[in-house]
C-alpha cells in the first residue's frame, strides 16, 4: 500500500483518524513513554509500532514544521497519532521513546 500524501497536519490527522487512528497520543520524553490521556495508558517503545510518517515544513515560520506519526499497538489494541515539531522546535530529548521515533523518520 503506497503511503497518503497530505497538505497540511489537519488533513492528515483528519484522514488517519478516518482509518482508525483514533487515539491522541502524548510524547512523554521523561517516562520514555508515548500517553494517551483519556485512557492513562502508556506505551514504551517496545509496545508501539510507526506505521506512517508525515512531516509538514512550514512556509514562512520554522515554528510551524510538524511530523505527524500514525501509531498502533497490538499489545493494547489501539492505533492513533502523534504530532510533533521538527528541526529547531524539536525535542533533542536523548530518550529512547525520541530515538525510535527518529530512527522511524530516517528509514
Amino acid at each position: 500500500m503506497q503511503q497518503k500524501s497530505y497538505d497540511t497536519v489537519s488533513e492528515a490527522t483528519n484522514d488517519l483518524l478516518q482509518r482508525g487512528y483514533t487515539t491522541n497520543f502524548s510524547l512523554m520524553t521523561d517516562d520514555e513513554c508515548l500517553v494517551c490521556h483519556k485512557t492513562s495508558i502508556q506505551l514504551s517503545p517496545d509496545d508501539f509500532e510507526i506505521d506512517e510518517i508525515h512531516r509538514f515544513e512550514g512556509m514562512t515560520d520554522p515554528g510551524d514544521e510538524m511530523i505527524v506519526y500514525a501509531i498502533s499497538s497490538p499489545k493494547y489494541n489501539m492505533k492513533g497519532v502523534v504530532v510533533n515539531a521538527y528541526g529547531m522546535y524539536a525535542d533533542n530529548s536523548a530518550s529512547a521513546i525520541v530515538k525510535k521515533l527518529s530512527r522511524a523518520e530516517k528509514l
